[in-house]
């Protein structure tokens, strides 16, 4: 598929560009352009075309205000980044991987499946065209943040027919700000991220809003993060509001919660797992319950607990704060393993660790 361009006659100069990628945040700023495909059901059925591949300027999106998306929440989305090699290179980390998994959402939300080569090639075309936006400083990447809509105007409930596939770009520093340390995470007794048979395998908005109460919770007791649990299932941990959970034991285990259908397969999860297993950890994905993680801080069987994800990679988790309970030290500091794995694959990520798995691929 080829894409049009229609490139923007009001780009940010220089000056501007760079008065943003000397502090830009996270997802506060965005480039220049983005990327979009459409797509059309045939004769009112399941299948389609996609068409009118393009990249045009960034800027609002023309809808019809019974566009099935600001009512049903028929969209799904995924989150990678492109980073700035030493030759000037932009490089993405494992994009057919995200490839899959937006299709695995589709299906989900009933979206249509996007082929990969489409994917990963509006991420090229993107970043081909706004390469000047991809920062270069310390732990700073683009954020790529390719989505998918459902655009026609109906306001029955069924799957829509008309749908948009979107790609915009923010460039990104440290997700958390400032200098790498554990963080405080509080556990919602409240509420539930994800139910069995619901959308919590999938990547899609509505997770993340039913996330946010929890989120504002935490934030009010001083936490970076909120910790789900399935509070039928012996409160088995689950995942944080946009992150994966992993323990390091003090015999050199890797534990994180099995994939269960209410849980995110992350990416960087994925990774982290493989990278274990390069290390000849024992990599164990099971059950885990809030009383294990109590119990094992306790006796030392736990040594470290860090969460992972696209935007902040790998962050260590301080202590869990379980109402008036603390499980943790907040003063502890990030433990090696976390902290060798995070430097393994950020190495992996900028080009200066080989690529033993051929996760990276040149996106300009």
């Amino acid at each position: 598929m080829e894409f049009t361009e229609n490139l923007s006659t009001s780009r940010k100069s220089a000056q501007e560009r760079a008065s943003v990628l000397a502090n830009p945040g996270f997802g506060d700023f965005f480039t220049d352009h983005t990327a979009v495909v459409d797509w059309t059901a045939n004769d009112g059925g399941r299948d389609g075309q996609w068409h009118d591949a393009r990249i045009e300027p960034y800027g609002p999106i023309a809808m019809d205000p019974a566009a099935s998306v600001l009512h049903y929440g028929q969209e799904i989305f995924e989150g990678l980044k492109a980073y700035r090699h030493e030759d000037g290179s932009v490089w993405s980390f494992r994009p057919r991987a995200n490839a899959t998994r937006l299709n695995k959402s589709a299906q989900r939300l009933a979206l249509p499946q996007l082929d990969e080569e489409v994917f990963v090639d509006s991420l090229k075309k993107l970043v081909a065209t706004d390469i000047d936006w991809v920062p270069t400083g310390e732990g700073e990447a683009l954020y790529l943040r390719p989505f998918m809509i459902a655009t026609e105007a109906f306001l029955g409930v069924r799957a829509a027919r008309e749908v948009s596939y979107r790609v915009i770009a923010s460039p990104a520093g440290n997700y958390f700000g400032g200098e790498l340390k554990p963080v405080a995470i509080w556990v919602s007794k409240d509420y539930a991220r994800a139910g069995r048979g619901g959308t919590g395998s999938a990547k899609c908005g509505g997770n993340y809003a039913a996330s946010l109460i929890a989120q504002l919770e935490a934030e009010e007791h001083g936490c970076k993060q909120v910790l789900f649990l399935d509070s039928f299932n012996d409160n088995a941990v689950e995942e944080l509001g946009g992150m994966n959970v992993f323990f390091v034991t003090k015999d050199n285990k890797l534990v994180t919660p099995a994939l269960t259908g209410t849980i995110l397969e992350g990416v960087t999860r994925s990774s982290v797992i493989q990278l274990a297993n390069d290390r000849g950890m024992e990599v164990e994905e099971r059950k885990i319950t809030l009383d294990e993680w109590r119990e094992g801080i306790a006796s030392g069987d736990i040594a470290e607990v860090f969460a992972c994800g696209t935007a902040a990679v790998i962050t260590p988790i301080g202590v869990l704060k379980n109402g008036d309970e603390l499980i943790g030290n907040e003063n502890a500091p990030a433990g090696e393993v976390t902290m060798s794995i995070r430097e393994e694959l950020l190495g992996i990520q900028l080009g200066t660790v080989e690529d033993r798995h051929g996760w990276l691929e040149r996106l300009a």
